[in-house]
């Protein structure tokens, strides 16, 4: 009865409403109500209409107002909030910001929407089609009626080229056959767009074997539909008014570069006499700012070669990612040095960003182990350290983390550290890796030092040197080699407190002791091209390996059984792979996959992974219905000694599959909802017992959990807020893991043992 009650009530006011918004229509006028199609073809027209009907339908003009069950909301907020007295006043931004104006129907141009569906038709060929355009009125409303008489569309039959005996032709007919004709094809149904495709097509072939003017409207493409039975053959020629300029392969005359270039001052003179040469190139860098190889080094053509517009990219980007200049542009001219049509000069205008800059920033954070805190961090960076586009950067910071769980309350961490990092825009290494054209590769040493005080518990000193290489071989491809990563860390000032749970759990003992990571790390990276293919793959994969040189100088016949420098050092081989599939529904759904993997190999001087490397689970990246530190390694449930204690609560293994459907609500604001299953495993039972070991039945220890998500994408970040809850607790009793049949989220300590809240930046994978 209510529900009969609430439908009527809604008819009613929406009645109301439409009577409300009727009375504004102009008399004699009405309500755009949008436009149908109607498309009819003959028995023998193979095409599918509903396509050609739905694209016909999207170009007519104008939209009708937004709509809800028929009703025009936003032109009901239009009406009813009214027009303010002032032109700026809040009224009319309220206006605006919910409501739209009146769609009327005197705005419809039938016949000029029935000639644009015919040149969409025409251009698809649909040749010879017929549209006419009526309307209807009901009420107070007005629909346009668009009819369609459809016929065949035109095959392609053939594809030629009509050329003359000149260069250019020649260079047009050395070009590949599959890359002349990539996209107008035999046996394809004919598309204008297709044919303004190829002749880009082309113009793009022809930048890249000098012929720096031509353009593809000097390209005329014939379509020969007199063969009937409804084929087409397309002709390619070139133009007989195209320019001599355009009809010449250019070569590069001479190369002018200015690295300090401003737009606050009259453009430099480009004149070549008083400026310094460097290889080939004309440089004026009056205030020495760089060295010469380092402005020359970007290049990827020299004086005399063929302008070849892929080289020109390679150099624009490589100059862009020196990350030393703010812009970079160029410029091609005829040669003013000879009276030959085939030689251009090409002038650099780079302009320099500020080189030294000193910022703070300040800010909150949530950390994967349940520490929630603020940071302070100053950085000084010199841009152009020693004159070669290299990035020397120091940076101090002060940071206090205070936990959120109930087992490390009062457990606060206060830290302090600094970093300097010094990056070189090319490679700085005793071996040889090739390198790509487009993307220059870099070199990155990193020293820093971090003390950290963990309340009622330790001291720590943390020490870290890196030596890094990263290089692209393509957009889509990246490389990271660390050939030298070496972390010392050292726990001091032990509470009582902490020495006496060491004497209660011994296995305490070996959670700090002093520790050396000598390793070496490569990652490699690659994803598919997300604008070419509705199915996106990404995939990040990585291999560690630590301690092979120290274990030759102290061989280790046990864990913890030799040191360098004081510390244990650590031995093992650490491989883990991310793969994420990524399958696009509509232009703003999707579907997402992820599975992770990662397997760690201790051995020698290490019994486990040290606590840095090992493999963590549950929190807003990972099963986020299991809160970090509360979740395994296998069927443990972690005391509360040990998840203030240890380090990091991991594993020596992780296995994690993540799936989600993510779908637009309203405006900004997108909606999602997921499940996940994984868990993480110790390689022994070394710190935890048997039952955070790996073993044949790992299925069984798998931890599931679902949950809904509600993300607002603001375009420079996106706000993540996810409600997920456990759907099985492998550290239950066997048998009893699935707690499906407890569900009650009406219950006030269901909801708390259970519903568990992410807040985060960016989509979790």
């Amino acid at each position: 009865m209510l529900k009969k009650l609430y439908i009527i009530t809604l008819i009613a006011s929406l009645g109301i409403s439409s009577c409300a918004i009727r009375k504004h229509i102009p008399q004699g006028d009405h309500l755009y109500n949008g436009a149908t199609v109607t498309v009819n073809k003959t028995a023998d027209n193979p095409v599918k209409t509903r396509p050609v009907k739905k694209s016909l339908a999207g170009i007519t003009f104008p939209r009708k107002n937004k709509m809800i069950l028929g009703y025009p909301y936003k032109l009901g907020f239009w009406y009813g909030i009214g027009k303010g007295k002032k032109e700026k006043g809040f009224r009319n931004w309220l206006r605006n910001r919910l409501g739209e104006p009146p769609v009327l129907g005197s705005s419809v141009d039938l016949e000029a929407n029935a000639e644009n569906m015919t040149a969409w038709l025409e251009n698809r060929g649909y040749f010879r089609s017929v549209v006419s355009g009526s309307s209807s009125i009901k009420g107070y409303r007005l629909k346009a009626d668009y009819t369609v008489k459809l016929t065949r569309p035109y095959i392609i039959d053939s594809v030629a080229w009509s050329l003359d005996s000149s260069k250019l032709s020649k260079a047009i007919m050395r070009v590949n056959q599959r890359k002349r004709n990539e996209y107008v094809e035999v046996s394809k149904q004919f598309d204008l767009e297709d044919i303004k495709a190829e002749t880009r097509n082309i113009d793009l072939v022809l930048k890249n074997r000098g012929y720096y003017y031509f353009s593809p409207d000097y390209i005329k493409a014939y379509v020969d539909t007199t063969k009937g039975n409804y084929k087409a053959s397309i002709i390619f020629s070139i133009k007989n008014e195209t320019p001599l300029l355009a009809r010449t392969a250019q070569r590069i005359n001479s190369i002018m570069l200015f690295p300090n270039y401003t737009l606050l001052e009259p453009p430099p003179d480009t004149a070549k006499t008083g400026l310094e040469m460097y290889e080939g190139v004309f440089i004026r860098d009056t205030v020495k700012a760089f060295k010469a190889s380092t402005l020359v080094d970007p290049f990827n053509y020299k004086v005399g070669d063929l302008y070849n517009l892929r080289r020109h990219n390679q150099t624009l980007n490589r100059f862009i990612n020196l990350g030393a200049f703010k812009f970079v542009k160029s410029r091609y001219e005829p040669s003013t040095d000879t009276v030959s049509p085939n030689h251009m000069d090409v002038f650099y205008y780079l302009t320099p960003m500020k080189k030294k800059t000193l910022s703070a920033e300040i800010g909150g954070f949530t950390k994967s182990n349940s520490f929630t805190g603020s940071q302070l961090n100053v950085n000084w960076k010199n841009r152009n350290f020693f004159r070669g586009a290299e990035q020397f950067n120091i940076k101090g910071y002060g940071a206090f983390e205070l936990s959120i769980n109930d087992s490390l309350k009062k457990n606060n961490n206060w830290r302090l550290g600094g970093e300097a990092s010094l990056l070189i825009p090319r490679f700085v290494t005793f071996f040889k890796i090739k390198e790509n054209n487009y993307f220059p590769p870099y070199t990155k040493f990193t020293l820093g030092y971090e003390w950290m005080r963990r309340q009622l518990l330790y001291t720590k000193n943390l020490f870290r040197f890196q030596y890094d290489l990263n290089w692209k071989v393509k957009s889509n491809i990246e490389h990271t080699l660390s050939p030298v990563s070496i972390m010392y860390n050292n726990a001091t000032a032990f509470s009582d407190e902490y020495l006496e749970k060491v004497n209660r759990y011994p296995a305490l003992q070996y959670a700090n002791l002093p520790e050396l990571i000598p390793s070496t790390f490569y990652n490699f990276n690659t994803r598919t091209n997300p604008r070419k293919s509705k199915n996106i793959l990404y995939f990040n994969g990585s291999v560690d390996v630590a301690g092979n040189i120290a274990g030759l100088i102290r061989k280790a016949d046990a864990p913890f059984s030799q040191k360098i420098a004081g510390a244990y050092f650590a031995q093992y081989a650490k491989l883990d792979a991310d793969l994420r599939f990524t399958r696009k529904l509509t232009e703003k759904s999707s579907w997402v996959s992820r599975f992770e993997i990662g397997m760690g190999l201790p051995y020698g001087n290490s019994a486990y992974l040290p606590f840095s490397k090992q493999f963590i689970i549950g929190g807003a990246n990972s099963l986020r219905g299991f809160r970090p530190r509360q979740l395994g390694p296998g069927r443990v449930l972690t005391t509360a000694d040990q998840q203030v204690s240890y380090p990091q609560i991991g594993g020596d293994i992780k296995l994690e599959l993540q799936s989600e459907l993510r779908f637009p609500l309203f405006g900004i604001v997108n909606g999602a909802v997921f499940a996940e299953t994984g868990n993480v495993w110790m390689r022994n039972d070394f710190l935890y017992g048997s039952d955070g070991q790996f073993g044949k039945k790992f299925l069984n220890d798998l931890a599931v959990d679902a949950g809904i998500g509600v993300r607002v994408d603001i375009s420079v970040l996106v706000i993540r807020l996810d409600l997920a809850t456990p759907l099985r607790k492998p550290y239950l009793q066997p048998g009893a893991e699935w707690i499906l049949s407890e569900f009650d989220p009406a219950s006030r300590q269901w909801r708390r043992d259970n519903l568990v809240l992410n807040l985060g930046i960016g989509y979790p994978f």
